[in-house]
């Protein structure tokens, strides 16, 4: 399952972490686009998700923190539990990395980039 950041400020989401464990579903991996924005606002300035990991661990959950962006750490962190728990992966990211504009900006969470915007974004990323 892929989660945002921003819903895990949502009971929902917890009362399915707690059920994994509670099943022994070790099959399992949930993967947390940790960017620290969701819709409006910062996540830890509507609610404070810290200290994130020992809360998933708390949960019973094997958790791998990684850095989302680099393809290596994703696929090991894709290798099968070796705990016998299910496995959540906070993928640590920056929203809109690589270009300048839309780097770590909490309206890109939801904004549209204009057809020019869009043109230079592709370049950025292509230098």
């Amino acid at each position: 399952m892929v989660l945002g950041d921003g819903e895990m400020q949502e009971g929902s989401n917890w009362e399915a972490a707690m059920t994994a464990p509670h099943y022994e579903l070790a099959g399992i991996t949930a993967v947390v686009d940790r960017n620290r924005l969701q819709q409006g606002a910062r996540t830890e300035e509507t609610k404070r998700l810290d200290p994130f990991a020992p809360k998933w661990e708390s949960f019973g959950w094997e958790v791998r923190e990684i850095d989302g962006h680099n393809y290596g750490e994703l696929l090991d962190a894709f290798a099968p539990s070796t705990t016998g728990k299910p496995v959540a992966v906070i993928a640590n990211t920056i929203k809109g990395k690589g270009v300048s504009f839309m780097e770590n900006g909490v309206e890109w969470h939801h904004k549209v980039p204009s057809a020019a915007q869009a043109d230079a974004a592709i370049k950025e990323l292509a230098a």
